[in-house]
């Protein structure tokens, strides 16, 4: 939502949301050793864990900064894509048609010319969050 609004993090929000692919988590060690340990911390001091609301995994600067990054496993499921166990019953946490995401396309953020994004990241946001959610910050 960032990335479409200003191509940068959301002022107010303390967290960025990550996809991942379910079956790529093995090719990130810091991931698939989280499989096998609940929570670490680097020796830079970044905190892994794996989140206490559900089968996500999120990233904290440190053990005291909680500002943070989810890492959201998605699983596809035909033409479906789906986040995974957890539904928190808000509409983002929804499935989604696969067509929304792929292929992906391409925005610049936080100073990375070419973060992965949905295809359409209006469409996508909108049938997440709602019509208009990149002009409004507030939705329904």
């Amino acid at each position: 939502l960032g990335a479409a609004r200003n191509g940068d993090l959301i002022p107010w929000d303390y967290d960025v949301d990550v996809g991942i692919r379910a079956e790529d988590i093995d090719k990130c060690p810091e991931l698939d050793r989280l499989g096998r340990e609940p929570r670490y911390v680097t020796q830079a001091g970044f905190l892994w864990e794996r989140a206490t609301e559900g089968g996500f995994f999120r990233v904290q600067y440190s053990a005291y900064n909680h500002l943070h990054v989810d890492i959201f496993p998605f699983h596809a499921d035909g033409d479906t894509i789906a986040k995974g166990p957890w539904n928190t019953g808000h509409k983002q946490d929804t499935a989604f048609p696969a067509s929304l995401l792929e292929p992906l396309g391409h925005l610049p953020f936080a100073g990375w010319p070419n973060a992965s994004v949905p295809q359409d990241p209006r469409k996508f946001l909108e049938f997440k969050f709602g019509v208009g959610v990149i002009e409004h910050p507030l939705y329904t």
